[in-house]
């Protein structure tokens, strides 16, 4: 079986131009692949996509209640956010509530992406901080992590620093894996990051949703999706595709997307989930290929159906608004 398969074409005046390859796992809480398209086992970086699980040292070891965060707070750790007023906000009770100032933050500092929005003129240099960064609430809770153990704040990012120990451990357990299972990368935001079977991030998403019975992180499961599903603008922000996705799933779907074309997409009441892997990194075919991939599974009913065709870029257009092409699904999932 093929690594990965064509899942998007884009065509121009009837012509195809581009094909976007990838693959699909669709799993449940015990790891069984319930569908597929390519292969479900194919190794990719889980990006963004890891936020939820990258809290789990912080949840499990009461670092919620130690600190009082809300659940607006605990969304943040979970979050790729616009670096939106309401998401500096939470990044700021979170320090706070730690006693650590935001200077504190490693993460570096990019234009906020609420930039993207349409912001004119777009934020000025100095006008926007390392609280802006989209992973800045991440970051936040590892500080804090750090300050309720008495770890050091220096060196929080080093991958054999104890509070990343204790996430490698952790995403290891929730994805059915053994730690040298992981490999490892450094994020963008030059935290260490984890590659994975498809199949096994799908299954820690799975377990993350429905979270019943899932000892020992059943606690920590239902805090951090409650969280996401109740606050999916703090998860991501104005016009993102999480909040268009968990709003459109009416409390059932926790998602998460992560840069270079990865997504996952959990339901709570199925306890399965639907990971995918765009192998170019198209942000757009991998939003059209999510979609198709919910539709084909049978998740989607009317009104989700057409809450989500924005999401499928089915119109190609020019810049003066004039359809000029269209992007379709080209790719059936296996069972």
């Amino acid at each position: 079986m093929p690594s990965l398969v064509p899942l998007i074409e884009t065509l121009r005046g009837g012509t195809r131009e581009n094909v976007h390859s990838g693959a699909v796992a669709v799993v449940d809480t015990q790891g069984r692949v319930l569908a597929h398209a390519g292969d479900a086992h194919w190794l990719t970086f889980s990006r963004s996509t890891l936020k939820p699980l990258q809290a789990l040292p912080f949840v499990q070891g009461g670092g919620v209640r130690h600190f009082g965060l809300s659940q607006g707070n605990l969304a943040l750790l979970c979050a790729s956010h616009n670096g939106e007023p309401m998401h500096v906000q939470q990044v700021e009770q979170i320090l706070g509530k730690a006693h650590v100032p935001w200077q504190r933050l490693q993460c570096g500092c990019h234009v906020p992406y609420y930039a993207d929005l349409g912001a004119w003129p777009p934020p000025a240099p100095g006008s926007y901080d390392e609280r802006h960064h989209n992973c800045s609430g991440k970051h936040s809770g590892f500080l804090a992590y750090c300050v309720q153990h008495g770890l050091s704040l220096e060196t929080y990012l080093d991958p054999a620093h104890p509070l990343q120990a204790a996430i490698r451990r952790d995403v290891a357990a929730a994805a059915g894996l053994q730690e040298q299972q992981l490999a490892m990368g450094i994020d963008g935001c030059s935290a260490p990051n984890y590659a994975m079977p498809l199949a096994s991030l799908a299954r820690a998403f799975a377990r993350l949703a429905s979270g019943k019975g899932d000892t020992p992180y059943t606690e920590s499961f239902a805090l951090l999706a409650d969280a996401m599903v109740a606050h999916p603008e703090l998860v991501s922000g104005t016009g993102r595709n999480d909040v268009a996705l968990m709003q459109a799933g009416g409390g059932d779907w926790v998602t998460k997307v992560g840069a270079e074309g990865v997504q996952v997409v959990a339901s709570r009441s199925r306890g399965e989930a639907l990971a995918i892997k765009i192998g170019d990194g198209n942000k757009l075919a991998l939003f059209a290929a999510t979609v198709e991939a919910l539709e084909q599974l049978g998740w989607l009913d009317a009104q989700q159906r057409e809450a989500l065709l924005p999401w499928r870029h089915e119109v190609i257009a020019s810049i003066k608004g004039a359809p000029v092409g269209r992007r379709r699904a080209v790719f059936r999932l296996e069972r």
